[in-house]
């Protein structure tokens, strides 16, 4: 666990980029990694949700610790490296949805459509999110504050992830274009739960369409 916070640490410190800016390639580094959850799920569906559940409520009862002033190794570095201003002082929200949002996934949808939805939620709105804060500079009023090329690049991510999982064209559009809509919402942490559900809901409704 260690090397978890020496790996962030050094994110922090070798980007060229400063305060924010570290903190959402940390923040997203982070995000990136619920990908994992469609493999391992493949491997052993019951454990991977008592693993997700277990996380879950783990990370909250330190986040409850770390507000109490009590602080927990390896988490709360990693958590106050990750932190957004408008977190400071307050419950860090963001894994807990992050892990609901996988959660119901697996819970909702076959395995493919699960995966489709966990992926366009860790690559889809990750890549949105690093995409638009660096390179961001078209931000018409329609999605409301976000970029245009963040936007587009949500939907490039999870076109060739979802083309990837279920080989039709038609799928991967309609879990683009839905990934891409929610992705723009003004929801804050809580588009981790509002994307996984929606893609995962469009998608197993065009598989059983087409």
């Amino acid at each position: 666990m260690e090397r978890a916070v020496t790996f962030f640490q050094s994110i922090a410190t070798t980007t060229k980029f400063t305060g924010e800016s570290k903190s959402e390639i940390i923040r997203k580094s982070l995000h990136f990694l619920i990908a994992l959850t469609p493999a391992v799920a493949a491997m052993n569906k019951t454990a991977t949700i008592a693993l997700l559940m277990i996380g879950i409520l783990g990370y909250t009862l330190m986040e409850c610790m770390r507000l109490c002033g009590i602080k927990i190794p390896v988490i709360s570095s990693i958590t106050s490296m990750a932190s957004r201003p408008r977190d400071l002082g307050h419950f860090v929200l963001g894994p807990v949805t992050l892990g609901f949002g996988a959660l119901l996934a697996l819970l909702l949808y076959p395995s493919n459509a699960a995966a489709i939805a966990i992926y366009a939620l860790a690559f889809g709105d990750g890549i949105a999110s690093l995409i638009g804060k660096f390179f961001g500079k078209i931000r018409p009023d329609f999605l409301f504050g976000k970029s245009l090329e963040g936007s587009l690049a949500c939907f490039s991510v999870v076109l060739v992830s979802a083309l990837a999982v279920s080989g039709s064209l038609r799928i991967a559009f309609i879990a683009a274009f839905t990934a891409m809509i929610v992705e723009a919402l003004p929801l804050k942490d809580y588009d981790n739960l509002a994307i996984p559900v929606t893609v995962g809901f469009a998608v197993q409704a065009a598989m059983i369409a087409f």
